[in-house]
């Protein structure tokens, strides 16, 4: 048969190494940035944009979506290539794909320093970007399974079955978690409420780590190792196993993120279940990935690419153990809220995403390059610096994990809590700055990398257009009954079809009972909409990205029950769009922070915290004292809450600023008794607003829950 011949496209892959580099570097020093300023907060220099609650989900999103994105678009686009042995379908869309990637990059971090956010962990970018968001995953995924099907290569091999399951997972998870309603160009309320938002949204984060940061991520690993190793991989049977039982299973976890919440208890029972049996594929990858090294340690020793593959793999193994064992109810008990969950994370992302990355490159850029790596020495020493910059930064959160769930949980003899609050975060302000500086030596070894690559690409001379041969696929019909997974591997939309169907079952089933049966949220009929100058101050509120440091869910708890009020029902949250539930608390719950202080402290508190609470690490929000109020919105945020079922009259968007401005004037009065001036149309007005209202519902007919 003759072969034909062709070439791969060396130029896409190398523009998107460069740009895993860049983004790599500047969403960890946005990561050490923020860290900083949680034992140094005036760091913040009392600007907006540069506060904790904009730059962590700048760092955040710079990490997931810029570094671990363009890292695996690298190796999507080299080894698919490769390995259907065909040049990319479109190098028209690769190279839409490339700059609508970056562009979105772009536009969030600008959107997100400016404060345009949904308040929702790691789906913070406003409604415009979603949907360029979706378009861009759209040409990936034409010019992807465009390439599947021309290819020239019969068998898909493991490698492509977790490329195919991350974009239609990606997908429905994006578009799911993003139902949302406009009310101006930047500026949206989520579809859901409450629980049900509570529930789409942590289906989305725990699946984004899954299907963002691990199925594509494993995907390389079953290419590059073995490749880097020139071995084959140690079980094709075990890859199967580990692929189907994997996405079937990890998709019902996301509940296990709202352990001993308003969430009911049957779905988190469900994310518990499925957390635990999700150890065994997730280890089932990880001893397929090390036994693919047996009888190569030598070669681990020698190579540094080998070396970064070992810990990724390693890290990824420990963070699928710890994960579901943080899933467990009594360990969630004290794990939740703590730093124990910031190790934890910070495990699989240093880890797991970045030494998988770094490994990728350095194994990469030499090959397309036509020459050796710079120096081994150096990505030896960018090694030994990131393991030990893990270490550092992981040991002291750990520490400080314990230490707060301990502190917040002990109580005297006599029965009162043993600490306030804030002696539980200056307690831990050592641990922080060691925390800090194992950053610091990560962040220098990934700047070591990228001297070592400019060197190596100095020497070197790029082959853009690297020839290749292979023989056409010859369809043949083959009298010998073939087993069911070599039939699928040759039917690329089957097994997305396929594939769809098994992550979508278990999404589906604790999705929708929560939406359809009623009991689920028992209504509370003290609950009332939001006035319009406490829906201002909720935004506001968002904004400023207040739910990254304090959450809105009292649990079932003896001390949780004694430091903040009783504990949070279901019905409370009926008219959150979005719901404010939180996941750390670096500062204290605020669902009953209603009517605990007057005006003036919470005034004085935005201006300066330390003036109200000494040793405070919160930031200062000057301009909140400046900044007007935007009326303007106020209708149109009016009709966007009724239009989602919010029962506010007929007719009161029309009304709203005037009562807006009543409530306003009585807030202004407030402060004037405390010798404080301020206008009544102030930022800082609405804010002190919500902030009153917090819990208010609640106190005033504690007991009083309908099954409607």
């Amino acid at each position: 048969m003759q072969l034909e011949k062709f070439y791969y496209d060396n130029k896409i892959v190398k523009w998107f190494g460069y740009a895993t580099l860049f983004w790599g570097i500047v969403g960890m020093l946005g990561g050490l940035y923020a860290a900083i300023q949680l034992y140094a907060p005036g760091t913040s220099l009392n600007l907006a944009p540069t506060t904790f609650g904009r730059v962590r989900p700048l760092h955040t999103n710079a990490v997931i979506f810029a570094f671990v994105g363009n890292c695996i678009f690298t190796g999507v686009y080299y080894s698919l290539q490769r390995l259907c042995k065909s040049r990319m379908y479109s190098d028209r869309l690769s190279w839409l794909h490339f700059w609508g990637w970056q562009g979105i990059i772009v536009a969030a971090a600008i959107t997100l320093l400016a404060g345009y956010t949904t308040g929702k962990e790691y789906a913070e970018l406003e409604w415009p970007i979603d949907i360029a968001i979706t378009l861009i995953w759209i040409v990936f995924g034409i010019n992807m399974f465009g390439t599947i099907i021309k290819r020239r290569e019969k068998h898909l091999y493991v490698a492509i079955w977790f490329y195919i399951a991350t974009w239609v997972t990606v997908a429905m998870l994006h578009i799911v978690n993003s139902f949302e309603l406009p009310v101006s160009f930047m500026k949206s309320y989520s579809w859901y409420a409450g629980v049900q938002d509570a529930l789409v949204q942590w289906w989305y984060g725990h699946n984004a780590v899954a299907f963002f940061l691990t199925t594509p991520i494993l995907g390389l690993m079953y290419y590059f190792l073995p490749k880097a190793a020139n071995r084959p991989v140690y079980s094709y049977r075990l890859s199967i196993i580990h692929f189907w039982a994997l996405i079937f299973i990890y998709i019902w976890a996301g509940p296990h993120h709202l352990l001993y919440t308003a969430l009911p208890d049957w779905a988190q029972s469900l994310g518990v279940v499925f957390s635990i049996m999700l150890i065994a594929p997730s280890w089932g990858g990880m001893l397929n990935g090390l036994f693919t090294l047996r009888g190569a340690w030598d070669k681990v020793r020698e190579e540094p690419v080998l070396k970064f593959f070992v810990v990724a793999v390693t890290c990824y193994g420990m963070a699928t153990f710890e994960g579901p064992m943080m899933s467990l109810k009594s360990v969630n008990a004290i794990s939740h809220f703590t730093d124990w969950t910031i190790a934890h994370v910070h495990i699989g992302g240093l880890g797991w995403n970045g030494f998988m990355a770094f490994g990728m490159l350095y194994y990469l850029i030499p090959k397309m390059y036509g020459t050796q790596l710079y120096s081994k020495k150096l990505a030896n020493n960018h090694f030994w610096l990131g393991t030990i910059g893990i270490l550092v930064y992981a040991i002291p959160l750990y520490w400080a994990g314990f230490a707060q769930a301990q502190m917040w949980k002990t109580f005297t003899e006599e029965g009162q809590l043993k600490f306030q609050f804030l002696e539980t975060v200056t307690h831990i302000i050592p641990m922080y700055v060691t925390r800090s500086i194992g950053g610091t030596l990560y962040i220098i070894g990934a700047v070591m990398m990228v001297y070592n690559l400019y060197k190596t690409v100095k020497q070197g001379k790029f082959i853009a257009n690297e020839a290749a041969e292979a023989a056409p696929i010859v369809k043949e019909h083959s009298p010998v009954r073939e087993y069911w997974h070599r039939w699928i591997e040759k039917k690329p939309m089957t097994m997305l079809v396929m594939s769809l169907i098994v992550v979508g079952i278990g999404g589906a089933l604790e999705i929708i009972p929560t939406f359809l049966v009623k009991s689920n949220v028992p209504t509370i009929s003290s609950v009332q909409p939001y006035t319009p100058l406490e829906l201002q101050g909720r935004d506001i509120y968002v904004r400023e990205g207040c739910y990254t440091c304090h959450s809105q869910m009292i649990r079932p708890f003896r001390d949780e029950v004694a430091r903040y009020g009783e504990y949070s029902k279901a019905g409370e949250f009926v008219y959150d769009h979005p719901f404010q539930w939180g996941s750390k608390r670096t500062g204290p719950d605020l669902a009953r922070e209603g009517g605990k202080y007057p005006d003036s402290w919470h005034y004085n508190h935005m201006l300066d915290p330390r003036i109200m609470s000494p040793g405070s690490i919160m930031p200062a929000y000057p301009w909140l004292l400046d900044d007007k109020i935007d009326t303007a919105s106020t209708p149109a945020k009016i009709r966007a809450m009724q239009k989602m079922g919010v029962p506010y009259p007929e007719g009161f968007d029309q009304q709203a600023n005037k009562a807006l401005m009543e409530q306003a004037e009585s807030i202004k009065k407030s402060l004037k008794t405390d010798k404080i001036e301020t206008a009544s149309n102030a930022e800082i007005v609405a804010l002190i607003a919500y902030l009153q209202r917090m819990g208010k519902d609640i106190k005033a007919v504690p007991k009083e829950v309908t099954q409607n």
